[in-house]
């Protein structure tokens, strides 16, 4: 980082001290991850430079025999690992791609089904803070006193609001869905089922839960950060299919991949960035190796040994298990919250999330949840032995919240802990 450290020192000085934060600290926040050395070096190359309007082969400036192979080369890619028809990887966040579905397949005050806020939730779901919940009206299902997504309310909400799609899958639900059940409330209400994979892709990818496109959802959204182990994007996947078509001949579901192209752009943005894309095209021939789904099942081992480890300890999770990478802690019935809980253990340097649970008395900024997975700690090569190591860490942290002293020990046996596992290219 020379030429970094010769024109800012001020930006040189913060990326070294974030560089012993993520070396010498734990980072448990189920969203988050490592780029490998290859994307990083994707994402910071020349085509930095490049503007590209439009899509392969049809670009609005000149220049582009290279620019269309990487976006080409992304394309297959995400078409071959989801089983899709049509791929668009131009989106630059989760945020956007949700906002060019919702715009591609709804008219402004159409109506969407999706979960409740407090049982999984995610702010680009709905959240009526957000500009979506000013356009369109949301209508939301909840889960079940297990945890489970409540079936029978979703097909009488379906049937009774008509909703233009019906919106699967959360930030904070760690069960595997029922896919063919949501396609069929789907077809009986003439509805699109559109899933949100951002969260669990590298499962779906690795062949350890199920693609939402080989049960007949018609629209498939993943960030490629998080489990991918790429830069923020997104990838936006759908099905040259005909079953439920809509009502309008010009807008029948086999027209959703150019609907979706048309929203991205010139809908919604312009210019793609095109250093991301090619970030994204190396992340996803990563996804194709059997590394990578060697990396994915031993994540899912660790998902789990954390849960059995955390519920051995006496702490209460949301459905009791996970079929993910994801536990939520839920502290309602005790005396801690989310902000002791994350506060405390930022102090020991583990970086957790705080996160909602069902119907929580709490509001959305001050919960009753506590969000942890260990997908950047698996990627930095952790396994069960070392997870039942993390749970004490975590569990000794929380019952000396209020010692200051022992904090600081176990800060230091974080750190020792840490630096036996390597963050990839650092």
């Amino acid at each position: 980082m020379k030429n970094i450290q010769n024109v800012d020192q001020d930006i040189y000085a913060a990326i070294l001290a974030e560089q012993k934060r993520q070396s010498e600290g734990m980072e448990l926040i189920a969203s988050e991850n490592y780029q490998s050395p290859a994307v990083l070096e994707a994402q910071s190359s020349v085509f930095a430079n490049k503007y590209s309007e439009g899509f392969p082969g049809r670009r609005y400036y000149g220049g582009q025999e290279n620019t269309d192979i990487i976006e080409q080369l992304a394309i297959d890619r995400a078409k071959k690992i989801f089983h899709a028809d049509h791929a668009n990887v131009q989106a630059l966040s989760g945020a956007a791609a949700n906002l060019c579905v919702y715009s591609a397949l709804m008219n402004p005050g159409d109506t969407i089904l999706w979960m409740d806020l407090t049982h999984g939730w995610h702010l680009t779901h709905g959240a009526p803070v957000t500009f979506f919940s000013k356009v369109f009206n949301f209508i939301r299902y909840k889960t079940t006193l297990d945890g489970k997504v409540d079936f029978d309310q979703v097909r009488k909400l379906a049937i009774e609001h008509k909703p233009k799609i019906i919106l699967a899958w959360f930030s904070a639900y760690p069960r595997e869905l029922d896919y063919e059940k949501f396609v069929e409330i789907a077809n009986e209400v003439w509805a699109i089922a559109f899933a949100d994979v951002s969260h669990i892709w590298w499962f779906i990818a690795a062949w350890l839960l199920k693609n939402p496109l080989d049960y007949g959802f018609h629209v498939m959204m993943t960030t490629t950060h998080k489990s991918l182990r790429g830069p923020r994007g997104a990838l936006i996947l759908s099905k040259w299919i005909v079953s439920n078509p809509l009502k309008k001949p010009e807008d029948t579901i086999e027209n959703i991949p150019t609907r979706i192209d048309r929203a991205v752009f010139p809908g919604m943005q312009w210019w793609p960035h095109m250093n991301t894309i090619a970030a994204i095209a190396v992340a996803l021939k990563e996804a194709q190796t059997p590394e990578f789904k060697a990396y994915a099942q031993q994540a899912l081992k660790n998902a789990q040994t954390l849960a059995t480890e955390l519920t051995a300890r006496g702490y209460k999770l949301v459905t009791g298990w996970t079929d993910n990478h994801m536990v939520i802690i839920d502290f309602s019935w005790t005396q801690l919250d989310w902000s002791v809980a994350e506060k405390t253990l930022d102090k020991i340097w583990i970086s957790t999330s705080k996160s909602t649970i069902p119907d929580d008395p709490n509001p959305p900024f001050r919960p009753s949840g506590l969000r942890i997975g260990l997908p950047a700690m698996t990627t930095r090569g952790v396994k069960e032995e070392d997870t039942k190591k993390i749970v004490e860490f975590i569990d000794q942290a929380l019952k000396n919240k209020d010692n200051e002293k022992n904090l600081a020990e176990l800060k230091n046996k974080v750190r020792e802990f840490s630096l036996s596992f390597p963050v990839p290219g650092l």
